[in-house]
């Protein structure tokens, strides 16, 4: 069984964009069909998500910097485990479909309330949701990056010098 292979015969291979982009699609065509026809018994839409779907972003990006250099053995790291590699591998992939469907739902809610901006409520709720659909996309790319990052570079391509 070779390293990436997952046991069933398949490789686990980098996340490819029609997968969050169709994600990302179909949820932001069902939430703006959805708020068309329900937003006036919807609640005001809460900030909290913004922050929170940015520091997931802001993490990951950070992670993503210190596993690469682990990885390509930069001066002053330690090697990382392969488990530990596999796990964040894994979370990356979960975090890119978050991320798109954040980036959708949000982006269809927002579309939606395209016109009706003339009312204050609606015109809040617009950028609230515009506002969590960019810290989706940002999670997405982060996300991209850290799966990125977990990639074992082919020999002789590390950065750092030979380990002993």
């Amino acid at each position: 069984m070779s390293p990436s292979d997952n046991g069933r015969g398949h490789r686990v291979g980098p996340t490819r964009w029609p997968v969050p982009l169709l994600v990302a699609a179909v949820t932001g065509f069902a939430v703006f069909l959805l708020v068309r026809e329900t937003y006036a018994s919807l609640v005001l839409l809460p900030w909290t998500a913004i922050p929170t779907l940015g520091l997931l972003a802001l993490g990951e990006l950070v992670t993503a910097v210190h596993v690469r250099r682990r990885i390509r053995g930069e001066p002053g790291t330690e090697p990382i485990e392969p488990i530990s590699a596999a796990r964040l591998v894994a979370f990356a992939k979960a975090s890119v479909l978050l991320g798109a469907l954040a980036c959708g739902a949000f982006g269809g809610f927002a579309l939606a309330l395209l016109d009706w901006l003339h009312s204050a409520h609606a015109r809040a709720d617009a950028l609230v949701a515009g506002g969590t659909a960019l810290s989706g996309l940002l999670l997405v790319l982060a996300a991209v990056f850290l799966e990125y990052a977990c990639r074992v570079p082919p020999d002789g391509q590390e950065d750092g010098g030979a380990r002993s």
